[in-house]
């Protein structure tokens, strides 16, 4: 154990504050919990790190994955089951995702819009028909890769990114935020900003009784009843655990706030919690943008394809990092050609794949050999190596060729950000390394395991089991409470 971020309670002198819940982190997962605790009757603090709530959820674009049936799925006619959700996310998260989480969001999870609704965050009853983000104030598109191969064999496709209703890039996470710090102010949430917890206090037991928080030069210790909920977010702001633990993500740009940088999970492991999926993280890739460039074949430095060019950005991200070193290319010819946004240079040209092999240095017949494929079956409009929709599908037959470097040295477009953390019941209580609970501790949001082990191809799967499990933890504790008391 790391006894410089936990002592005994022995040990403090005094307690400057009491309260039933400690939440530390106000971001999407600590508000959540805060709710449902103070809905529960608890007295609760949250403390935050920076000068005002919001984390790294405020930042976002407020894009909730809920699925099996919402209100909105069927204001927009989609058909969709618990089944095909689960299935989709079974298949799409890694090779070793967390079914019994999976299970249980899957079957609350028109519940847990419905709950969201009701606490005044808006969604608008509208399809957004793209497969990226919406720019416009609509609310339900494919935020992940549920109509592409081969997700669509083993699952009934539907949309289930549901976008906050906002106007402008990321307005829909600040929304988000702004209406969970009200609900949670209205619920009598107490909140202190520009603090930091340094330490958590243990019982002789080893149970978390409460925590030792620097605020305005000095260290306050406040005693936690009912427990201490780590909501403090994940570690890719620091930078030296990221290339320990998650050294593939050393190569990308870091996205989350710069009060992403593992001290609650920190805490957490000196507490006794166990960790897992800490090498695993989300890679962000929009290299196909503007969308008429999916109709172009993504190469690997071999020449051959790897991917069905429509999948969301981030499965293409993760292939591209994990799976091809970091070097992938764009292959267009003159009937689609146009300028990729941000940077994407050009690295050959020609009226053969010969002369682009040339240009590259790479061997002959390496892009003639694909080229013949993809046109071979472009021609009768489907790709049975890869699966790309027919709307995507096109002969690439018009010379001259051109080949984007889509590279990560070359781009500068790759961000990502952690999914490991500690490991937690679904209710949140952190476990330690034989499984068992630590009593009084809970985690959610980024500094805990979620849904996904290694993959997360599905935009706001993070905010969906942020909330969600926030959620969950905040009533647990408010649970335990009224059992006490009883």
């Amino acid at each position: 154990m790391n006894l410089s971020r936990l002592v005994q309670d022995s040990s403090v002198s005094r307690w400057d504050d009491d309260v039933d819940t400690l939440v530390l982190g106000f971001g999407c997962a600590g508000g959540c919990a805060a709710i449902e605790a103070a809905r529960g009757g608890a007295r609760v603090l949250v403390v935050e790190r920076s000068s005002a709530p919001g984390g790294s959820s405020a930042l976002s674009g407020g894009v909730i994955y809920c699925g099996g049936g919402t209100a909105i799925q069927r204001a927009c006619g989609f058909d969709d089951s618990v089944e095909a959700m689960r299935a989709y996310l079974m298949a799409s998260t890694g090779d070793c995702p967390n079914a019994e989480k999976i299970d249980l969001y899957c079957r609350d999870s028109v519940a847990h819009f419905d709950w969201l609704v009701s606490l005044g965050i808006p969604f608008k009853a509208s399809y957004w028909p793209h497969n990226y983000e919406p720019t416009t104030d609509d609310c339900l598109y494919y935020s992940g890769s549920e109509e592409c191969a081969p997700f669509n064999r083993l699952a009934k496709p539907a949309p289930r990114g549901h976008t906050v209703q906002a106007e402008g890039s990321c307005m829909g996470g600040r929304l988000l935020m702004e209406t969970l710090v009200d609900v949670a102010l209205r619920e009598g949430v107490e909140v202190m900003t520009d603090a930091n917890c340094i330490a958590l206090v243990a019982g002789r037991d080893g149970a978390i009784v409460g925590a030792a928080v620097r605020h305005d030069g000095e260290t306050r210790y406040i005693r936690a009843r009912g427990g201490v909920v780590i909501a403090t977010g994940g570690f890719v702001m620091n930078r030296e655990m990221v290339a320990r633990l998650a050294p593939a993500a050393s190569r990308t740009a870091p996205l989350g706030n710069p009060f992403d940088n593992g001290s609650g999970i920190v805490l957490g492991e000196a507490a006794g919690g166990a960790t897992a999926n800490m090498h695993a993280a989300i890679y962000s890739c929009p290299v196909l943008n503007p969308p008429g460039l999916i109709r172009g074949i993504l190469l690997n430095e071999r020449g051959q394809r790897f991917v069905p060019e429509d999948v969301n950005h981030k499965r293409i991200g993760e292939h591209a990092v994990l799976r091809q070193d970091g070097r992938i290319f764009l292959l267009v010819d003159s009937e689609i050609f146009e300028q990729p946004a941000g940077v994407r240079p050009i690295v050959a040209t020609g009226d053969t794949p010969e002369e682009l092999e040339d240009e590259l240095g790479w061997p002959r017949g390496s892009i003639g050999a694909t080229l013949a494929v993809y046109n071979r079956h472009a021609d009768e409009g489907h790709d049975p190596l890869f699966g790309k929709k027919a709307k995507f599908v096109k002969p690439l037959t018009a010379p001259p060729y051109a080949v984007f470097d889509c590279g990560i040295e070359a781009t500068g477009v790759y961000y990502s950000f952690t999914l490991g953390g500690l490991c937690t019941a679904p209710t949140g209580e952190v476990l330690n390394a034989e499984g068992r609970a630590i009593p009084g501790l809970y985690a959610v949001g980024r500094a805990a395991t979620g849904l996904s082990a290694q993959s997360g191809g599905s935009s706001g799967l993070q905010l969906a089991e942020g909330t969600y499990f926030g959620r969950l933890a905040g009533r647990a504790i408010a649970a335990a409470l009224k059992s006490e008391a009883a």
